[in-house]
């Protein structure tokens, strides 16, 4: 009986789809509309989908199935209007570090757990707390991905060669950032030069690509293009995605269904990783549909959204896709196109399957330099650069705890980062609120001010005010009056109308100030208490044990009921003890 009223009382989010309400008024203008951003953001996406699945250490056609199949998932299960959703550059190091260290198999068994868990985020309704990670935080970690796209892109943009094995196989690149940086610098002889010219150049152009021409032609499939054209002509001799995956083809069919490899002795290794996706998945999604409300003055629905990630991430490898998320550049080129619904973010995954059924043939004479160059471009833009320059007018707490996210990120991992800057962004908190809490000691004019008239206060009651929240980093203020010589005191007055929030921590520190004065028959009253401070004490008992007499609504109240204590222990009554 108890369980099923408690199951009653669970709150899970509604599964509603925002395409259901889209559609609901759709007509031929919209659909036309739809179709033509979508194609536009497809054409946007392809590059940085072969690119992406190229860096995380996958294949080139993991990023474009992850585009197809989790980027149509996103639009049709989502709570966004206009998100688009595919693989993301703030994957890159963590996928490419996972692959290195568990495999492909586990890595796509990894992402179908973190879908789980983005999907049980959304339906408890998590989705709204992500406003609670600090700014210091999503800004550092934010820096840190930009850095570790940029440092996977210096071998394939110098063209370095990193040798042969033992059996005679291409050395792999490490995937952490210190044995990454080594075996780099120890790869510089072997730069190149017709792979950095032509990467240079392709830089230069992407960097300068008129934006009013961008709208139509994104630099990222001009640099694209023109890099398959110099290598077909045979004006440059460089790595194209033929050679690098002669062994793994793009297929030109459709993705074929196949449930990965499952390792049940595994399954534990794998689930703070899973746990890393999920949260990086959840923050980038959401950052990206606020982006998205604030350009079209919409209202998404965060825990549809991130059930839609979920869905999308637990489909995505079963077709031998990567992990999958809204992205900020392509929603906002979506809506730039003149985006209405999710059919266009539905659109632009057919254009990529289009692409895959007709010109899979030709993708295979793309240069990784090509690739490199427009990650290049994605890392340095997505980076908050100018959080460095503000570090000067940061409070050093703040700069702190962004310094320290950025740095674990690059040097270890998002999920360490995450972990360790929120820990210190929680420190952070605790100090600042402890810095606002204070207890002080009233004098006669004070009283007076506050009550707004004269108050005689009698000789042996002495009144404390209250101020700010009341929890476990601030607590130890209340030692304050724990220390106080009891001697001359016989009633202590808490005036608490400024305590805003109460913990349990300075629960047990007031009921270790009421056992102290019950020791010494002393007394304690309670003044102006407000509703969580004191619903949180009448809960706990603490009330019925100060006794309902000794909990007075002002000022004036509690100096009354402290001269009442007074005058039975004057008069010779034997108070029963509060």
């Amino acid at each position: 009986m108890h369980m099923n009223e408690g199951l009653r009382h669970v709150s899970v989010a509604r599964f509603r789809p925002r395409i259901l309400d889209c559609l609901r008024d759709y007509d031929r203008t919209r659909f036309l509309k739809d179709i033509i951003a979508g194609i536009t953001v497809g054409i946007v996406a392809l590059s940085l989908c072969i690119g992406l699945g190229v860096a995380s250490g996958v294949s080139p056609q993991a990023g474009l199935y992850a585009g197809i199949v989790g980027g149509f998932c996103v639009s049709f299960f989502g709570g966004s209007r206009v998100q688009v959703g595919g693989p993301a550059g703030a994957f890159v190091g963590l996928m490419a570090m996972l692959v290195a260290r568990h495999g492909v198999s586990d890595v796509m068994v990894c992402i179908m757990m973190a879908g789980v868990f983005l999907f049980l985020m959304g339906l408890l309704r998590i989705g709204s707390f992500i406003r609670f990670v600090p700014q210091p935080v999503t800004a550092g970690f934010t820096c840190g991905i930009a850095i570790t796209i940029l440092t996977t892109q210096i071998r394939p943009f110098l063209g370095l060669s990193l040798g042969m094995d033992a059996q005679g196989r291409p050395i792999a690149e490490p995937a952490e950032f210190w044995e990454k940086m080594k075996v780099l610098a120890g790869a510089l002889p072997s730069v190149d030069w017709a792979t950095l010219g032509l990467g240079a150049l392709l830089l230069a152009m992407q960097f300068c690509w008129p934006v009013r021409w961008g709208r139509w032609v994104p630099g990222s499939i001009v640099v694209v293009v023109l890099g398959s054209l110099a290598v077909a002509s045979g004006v440059v001799d460089v790595e194209t995605i033929g050679r690098a995956f002669r062994d793994n083809p793009i297929p030109q069919a459709l993705p074929e269904f196949k449930f990965p490899e499952l390792n049940l002795s595994r399954m534990g290794e794998l689930v703070a990783p899973a746990v890393s996706i999920a949260l990086l998945c959840a923050l980038e999604s959401l950052l990206s549909a606020v982006v998205a409300d604030g350009l079209i003055d919409d209202r998404h629905d965060s825990n549809q959204e991130l059930m839609g990630q979920g869905v999308a991430n637990i489909l995505s490898p079963l077709f031998g896709g990567i992990a999958v998320t809204g992205v900020i550049a392509r929603t906002a080129t979506n809506i730039r196109s003149g985006a209405v619904s999710p059919v266009s973010g539905m659109t632009h995954a057919v254009f990529l399957l289009l692409v895959v059924l007709l010109l899979a043939p030709v993708v295979k004479h793309i240069p990784l330099v090509s690739l490199a160059v427009v990650l290049i471009v994605v890392g340095w833009r997505m980076g908050d650069w100018h959080e460095f320059r503000r570090l000067r007018k940061r409070a050093p707490g703040d700069a702190m705890v962004f310094l320290a996210t950025f740095a674990l990120t690059v040097c270890f991992d998002l999920t360490v980062a995450v972990e360790i800057g929120m820990l210190l962004a929680a420190g952070l908190f605790v100090k600042r609120v402890a810095d606002t809490t204070r207890v002080d000691a009233m004098s006669g004019d004070h009283i007076n001010r506050e009550h707004g008239e004269k108050l005689d206060v009698p000789r042996g009651v002495v009144v404390f005010r209250l101020f700010g929240a009341l929890l476990f980093g601030a607590a130890d203020r209340l030692d304050t009056v724990l220390r106080r010589e009891l001697r001359d005191t016989e009633v202590v007055i808490l005036h608490m109308v400024d305590v805003s929030a109460m913990d349990a921590t300075a629960l047990d520190r007031l009921e270790n100030l009421h056992a102290k004065l019950r020791s010494h028959r002393r007394h304690l009253v309670l003044c102006g208490p407000h509703t969580q401070p004191y619903a949180l004490m009448a809960r706990d008992g603490f009330l019925g044990l100060v006794g309902g007499a000794n909990v007075a609504a002002d000022l004036g109240a509690a100096v009354a009921r402290a001269r009442e204590l007074l005058a039975e222990k004057n008069a010779g009554v034997t108070a029963t003890p509060a």
